[in-house]
């Protein structure tokens, strides 16, 4: 998928995101990184229903931009959902599952998609 497209996909996530004022909104670019998606989306909520709450919204926004979803898993629980499209994976943490599985340390070589973000967006929770 073109770049163009995955950053509209990306819009619309962060946009859904921003919605429900999800934290530490990050985009990252993994074209020629991996093969399974082209851009992954990761934020955090404050809590369980917080990153439910986020979850839908991402898998509300993308439905309504004509996406079809590969899957969405871990909504039940809120600690840590994971919306795949194909071309974009976005990750919903409760923060402290974020700090475990630290993606944007795995993915340190990718480069980050720039958001315009609202500094309280920007922020990481401090628990």
């Amino acid at each position: 998928m073109s770049k163009d497209t995955v950053r509209t996909l990306v819009s619309h996530s962060v946009s859904a995101i921003l919605d429900k004022k999800g934290l530490g909104v990050v985009a990252l670019d993994l074209h020629g990184l991996t093969d399974y998606t082209d851009a992954l989306v990761i934020v955090s909520g404050t809590s369980d229903r917080h990153v439910q709450a986020l979850g839908q919204a991402v898998v509300d926004a993308l439905e309504g931009a004509g996406e079809k979803l590969v899957g969405v898993e871990g909504m039940d629980r809120g600690h840590w959902v994971l919306i795949d499209c194909g071309d974009l994976v976005v990750h919903v943490f409760h923060e402290p599952v974020r700090d475990l599985y630290d993606l944007e340390g795995l993915w340190s070589d990718a480069t980050r998609i720039p958001l315009d973000l609202p500094a309280e967006a920007a922020r990481v929770a401090l628990y």
